[in-house]
């Protein structure tokens, strides 16, 4: 999962989209940048590190134009260092040409060896850099062209921003795999992950990119082409689970409600009747407690307090951070916790040791009886669409039957939520989700092997 904005035209494009990657921080922790137009000349800056880390008012400041990109990186391919870090920026025969890139190219690999046979030269491990080589190495000089054959050779998920010259390029590949949408502000387009990020400088939300669609945005005018054969809708539904921000509309629909519909259901399918509180692993389980505790009619506690100046445990690169996170992310309030019997409700249990650390101090801090609850099914097998389990065994789940998960993180008791009850809370028709992760059924052929290059993550 990473997070994009750009916007055209706007005096201070750099500063608006330093705020839109602000508001997207949550996608992606591990490095962020912004590419600027101004007249013919681009600059550039990235850095590993949040937003607030990357830039300051001097370096904005310095970073003049009308046309800007942004990115903030979670890593699911290619290695967590500076080389990696995007937008990615090179100059080609169709002009200069800047990438970012939210999702994952499935056949990255086959591609990265078709283009290095002919010569290509690559600077990264990332799967993004392929587009631009694709758009470098085009045989045709217009643009418009050159981007519909390059995206037309990608297979797998991806939203895309583009600087090509003086125009702005938004696409979404043709499964709608993550989101994408288009807003206007004081006159420029804006395009971004979440409404979150237009919600943040007052923007007008005007609609999805839809999947398929490329916009070329002119300094006066939109423009809009669906050049590809469509596919059946894939939206990611874990994006509604634990991803987007809850205050975010996507895919057209609000996650905060989509959350509470998902703890509504939980409730519905394990009953609890002498529970003395619910409590959410904040910040993504709280909306789903929330929604179990008015349907089972218990009283909802905030039975974890968050601190706010650590970042979110799945997003580390590294399972040392992760662990590390754990630990400081929350605090216990022993006063509501102690001699009660608890539901837990947590949002997903990917590798284990988060929910299993969360018992733990449950168990420390005198809790009489502990149920966890998870407000989505377990997640069975590696994602090759842009979440960071691309192996069985990281998943639990795929080695492993509930009652063994049950025992292995401490709980009294453990309940999923039910594939059906999943999709009855989703706000569209279950068959406009991806529920690979859950299922096993691919929308989109996944690699016979994983690459070196998302391997590479793994050391």
């Amino acid at each position: 999962m990473c997070g994009i904005f750009g916007v055209y035209p706007h005096k201070e494009a750099a500063k608006i989209t330093y705020l839109g990657l602000y508001a997207l921080q949550h996608r992606g922790e591990e490095s962020a940048g912004i590419v600027v137009r101004n007249g013919k000349k681009v600059q550039i800056h990235k850095a590993l590190g949040l937003v607030s880390d990357v830039f300051d008012e001097k370096i904005l400041a310095g970073l003049r134009g009308e046309m800007s990109i942004g990115h903030v990186r979670y890593s699911t391919t290619g290695s967590s260092n500076l080389k990696n870090t995007q937008p990615f920026y090179t100059k080609s025969r169709i002009g200069d040409i800047a990438v970012a890139h939210n999702g994952n190219i499935t056949n990255a690999c086959a591609l990265r060896t078709e283009m290095e046979d002919k010569g290509a030269l690559f600077q990264t491990t990332m799967d993004s850099e392929i587009v631009v080589h694709l758009l470098a190495h085009s045989k045709t000089k217009d643009y418009k062209e050159a981007v519909v054959s390059s995206l037309g050779k990608l297979e797998g998920a991806y939203s895309l921003l583009l600087m090509i010259d003086g125009v702005l390029v938004g696409a979404r590949d043709t499964f709608g795999f993550r989101p994408l949408c288009l807003g206007r502000f004081e006159g420029a387009y804006v395009l971004a992950s979440e409404t979150c990020a237009l919600d943040l400088i007052k923007a007008e939300y005007v609609r999805d990119i839809e999947p398929g669609e490329i916009v070329f945005i002119h300094k006066d005018k939109i423009e809009s082409v669906k050049p590809f054969k469509p596919t059946k809708c894939a939206f990611c539904i874990f994006e509604f689970i634990y991803f987007s921000r809850p205050d975010s509309f996507i895919f057209g629909h609000n996650v905060y409600a989509t959350r509470k519909r998902l703890g509504e259901e939980l409730a519905k399918e394990f009953p609890t009747q002498d529970a003395d509180l619910v409590t959410p692993i904040p910040d993504s389980g709280t909306y789903a407690a929330l929604g179990f505790a008015q349907c089972a009619k218990i009283p909802f506690e905030m039975g974890f307090i968050r601190n706010h100046y650590i970042g979110r445990t799945f997003i580390q690169p590294t399972q040392l951070m992760r662990d590390f996170r754990v630990r400081v992310k929350l605090n216990p309030v022993k006063v509501i916790l102690k001699d009660k019997k608890v539901v837990v409700v947590e949002d997903s249990i990917v590798r284990g040791t988060t929910s299993r650390a969360r018992v733990k101090t449950l168990r420390e801090c005198g809790t009489k009886q502990i149920a966890m609850r998870v407000s989505c099914p377990p997640l069975r097998s590696p994602c090759f669409y842009g979440i960071d389990f691309p192996t069985k065994k990281e998943l639990i789940a795929s080695n492993h039957n509930i009652e063994w998960i049950r025992d292995f993180i401490g709980a009294d008791d453990l309940g999923y939520l039910s594939l059906e009850g999943m999709l009855k809370a989703m706000p569209l028709q279950q068959d406009k989700f991806c529920t690979a992760c859950f299922s096993g059924e691919y929308p989109v052929e996944p690699p016979k092997k994983i690459s070196k290059y998302i391997l590479e993550k793994r050391r």
